[in-house]
């Protein structure tokens, strides 16, 4: 069974950092693209992408990262504003290169408060 788990939300004041980790279990993470999301209003956003290969794509205030051996993937997130708060999420996946067969697996989300 494939699990995706973050951590590393909270609370932080403007102008601070975290640092969210995302990992994964029941499958070989080191196949798959990553990727951070997060969730407004409903609407999810796009905040940073890494290929399996470590090509990441990332800008500004965030950094995303994996470590493969330890099936982890992370975002690093510098000067916080409050319009960063959200919930973000982590996201894998790939396309199965004999049937063809997208594999998209997220987490369940972890809260991240900017606010003074």
């Amino acid at each position: 069974q494939v699990q995706l788990v973050e951590s590393g939300g909270g609370l932080v004041q403007p102008g601070g950092s975290l640092r969210l980790s995302c990992t994964a279990s029941g499958l070989d993470f080191s196949l798959y693209n990553g990727g951070w999301y997060r969730r407004v209003s409903g609407k999810r956003q796009e905040v940073a992408t890494i290929s399996s290969a470590g090509n990441a794509h990332s800008g500004g205030r965030f950094i995303i990262s994996r470590d493969n051996a330890k099936n982890t993937m992370y975002l690093q997130m510098n000067n916080l504003r409050p319009e960063d708060t959200a919930v973000y999420l982590c996201n894998l996946e790939r396309v199965e290169p004999v049937t063809n067969r997208p594999l998209d697996y997220w987490g369940q989300g972890t809260l991240v408060t900017v606010s003074s």
